[in-house]
């Protein structure tokens, strides 16, 4: 049986992803904004087969609350198999209307939390001497891009630091995946007009499970095709990158 804590748990992809576990026994800690949304989610996995889960709704862009987060999910499990860090938000960026404060306000909530839940996962883990970390990073850090690059920044800086990560901790028997989703249909891309590249979040979470279970470490592009798409782009010229 696996204990699993979910940051961000009301997320489409952390959602699939945890119903894959359930089927498994596993056993939850999931934290989010909406207590709501939690509880349905913990009856959805009770359903499922998980064996146990537990719920604790709050901000998780106050800094200072994460370190007890942490060890309430360490102490609820008995110890932490795998650690999924899905939150954040997806902005309308508009260049006329974005300030320093939009920024600064979006990085708190998109960088700066996950970076400290990273850094106290990364020491139980340590102690531990075993563990997956997993963080939701995205395609769109890959390369900077007129209409999304302060979004595409964040993400950019959770992928080093995942992927910097990863090798130090291999060593120590510790597995650290950075998933970098495409175009995903969730809640907070429903209004987005949707076309051939598109997946679902069920098939991302099915692909996010597979490659914890199987041991992966390192970048995982969700779908897989989305790694070649990625290396196109990285390589194209900048009069193209600038239509994007």
């Amino acid at each position: 049986m696996q204990r699993i804590v979910i940051f961000g748990a009301t997320s489409g992809i952390a959602e699939a992803t945890a119903r894959e576990f359930a089927k498994t026994g596993a056993s939850f800690f999931l934290v989010g904004r909406n207590a709501q949304a939690l509880g349905d989610i913990a009856a959805d996995l009770k359903v499922r087969g998980a064996a146990s889960v537990e719920t604790r709704s709050g901000d998780l862009s106050l800094l200072d609350t994460l370190p007890t987060l942490c060890q309430e999910a360490l102490s609820s499990l008995g110890g932490i198999d795998v650690a999924l860090i899905a939150h954040g938000t997806l902005p309308a960026q508009q260049t006329s209307t974005w300030n320093a404060r939009n920024t600064l306000e979006f990085l708190q909530e998109n960088v700066s939390s996950q970076v400290a839940l990273m850094s106290e996962l990364r020491l139980i883990m340590m102690a531990q001497g075993r563990g997956t970390l997993v963080i939701l990073s995205s395609v769109a850090g890959d390369r900077g891009r007129p209409s999304n690059y302060i979004y595409g920044s964040a993400k950019s800086l959770l992928s080093t630091l995942g992927e910097g990560m990863a090798l130090e901790l291999a060593p120590l028997g510790i597995k650290v995946l950075v998933v970098k989703p495409g175009f995903v249909d969730t809640k907070m891309t429903a209004a987005f007009k949707k076309g051939a590249l598109w997946a679902s979040a069920s098939d991302v979470g099915t692909l996010i499970f597979s490659a914890i279970r199987s041991g992966k470490s390192g970048v995982l592009y969700a779908p897989r095709f989305w790694q070649l798409i990625m290396l196109i782009i990285k390589f194209a010229p900048s009069f193209l990158v600038r239509r994007m």
